[in-house]
Order: structure tokens, then sequence, then C-alpha cells
């Protein structure tokens, strides 16, 4: 039987999965853009852009895809964590992206929601349960 927590997991799965597969074309459709807001230490940083694009689209692909779904939610949470660099240049130089709004009603909260994203991809692909911890019941044991 599937619970209320599943379908929550699988809703926010394909969400995700959809933002994912949405900034990987983004990356593919227009590096310049992107290549803007990557800071300057980040080696071979329009081949890196191409890459990341091609991955996020992998990603979201796999967290959709049961077999690969951990490895998806693992991958895409790293990734989230290694682009809060580019996010925070974003913010702090105040580089202009439409049609994203250059001020800190966007950047604020895409900056301090960084972490809810890297949780969201581990939550809906089922590399933890935190904060809502499933119940499993083993008929088998006594005591339960």
């Amino acid at each position: 039987m599937v619970s209320a927590n599943d379908r929550t997991r699988a809703a926010m799965r394909f969400v995700l999965a959809a933002l994912y597969f949405a900034a990987g074309i983004a990356h593919l459709g227009v590096p310049d853009k992107l290549l803007a807001i990557t800071p300057s230490w980040v080696p071979l940083a329009r081949q890196l852009i191409f890459v990341t694009g091609v991955c996020e689209i992998a990603g979201a692909i796999a967290l959709v895809t049961k077999p690969l779904r951990w490895w998806a939610g693992v991958a895409l949470a790293l990734y989230a964590l290694c682009v809060w660099p580019a996010n925070i240049k974003h913010a702090i130089e105040g580089i202009d992206l439409p049609p994203i709004p250059n001020s800190w009603f966007y950047h604020g909260p895409r900056l301090a929601l960084q972490p809810v994203l890297i949780w969201w991809a581990l939550y809906c692909a089922d590399v933890i349960d935190w904060p809502w911890r499933r119940h499993k019941r083993d008929s088998g044991q006594a005591g339960e």
C-alpha cells in the first residue's frame, strides 16, 4: 500500500526533476549568462557549464528512475552544494540575468534556501527520512 508520505515524496521528486531538467536546458541553451556568475577560480568554466547542464538533465531523469534514484539524489544534493559559490557571486556582484530579478528579494531567499534544495534532493530520493522518520513494522519481531 502506498502511504501519504510516499505520494508526497513522489510529487516532490517529479517537481525537483522538472526544475533540474529546466536548469539543464538553460545551461545548454544560454551558457554565456551562467558564465557571468561563475566564479573566476573555476577552471574551464564554459566546458563545465556544458557538462553541468548534461548532468542536471541526466540527474533529473535518474531521479524518477527507481534503480538510479538514490544515486541521483546524492549527486543532485552535492551539485546544489557545489553551485552555491556561483549563487553567492550572483548576489554579491549584482549580476543582471534577465528574467531573474536582480534584487535581494530574490537573492536573499535563494541563498537561504540552498540547504533546503540539498535536503529536498536527499529526501525525495529516499536517502534520508529526516525530519519525518518512517516507522516500519516487522511483524516477525515480538515486543513491537
